[in-house]
């Protein structure tokens, strides 16, 4: 039996920038897409875990080193600015799967990784 699993997770990740005027999705440091295990063009739930909103987007690769984690087009009106989300993306298995997750500080540094 095939099963959805989570297999990516930015944990406590900080939006430092939305705009609504963007043709959309969510852009994401490489580095920190990288250590997630995240490609770019894939789904992603992203659930804010300061106001509680949840979407649906896809990544796009964002500037090295930069930290930055943009939402873009109408998940700007959803997701703002200086919230922290979670980013999720999941895989289709039939056996388990350990899942990439890392958790962020308020500047989006790796705090941790499992």
């Amino acid at each position: 039996m095939l099963r959805q699993v989570l297999k990516s997770k930015m944990h406590r990740a900080m939006i430092t920038s939305s705009d609504v005027d963007y043709e959309g999705s969510i852009e994401i440091d490489t580095e920190l897409m990288e250590a997630a295990g995240l490609w770019e063009g894939e789904k992603v739930l992203v659930a804010s875990i300061t106001s509680g909103n949840r979407l649906e987007t896809y990544v796009q690769a964002g500037v090295p080193g930069s930290r930055e984690i943009i939402i873009n087009g109408g998940a700007a009106h959803r997701i703002k600015k200086g919230e922290r989300v979670a980013i999720m993306a999941f895989a289709v298995s039939d056996v388990p799967v350990v899942p990439k997750k890392i958790l962020l500080d308020e500047e989006n540094h790796i705090i941790r990784r499992n």
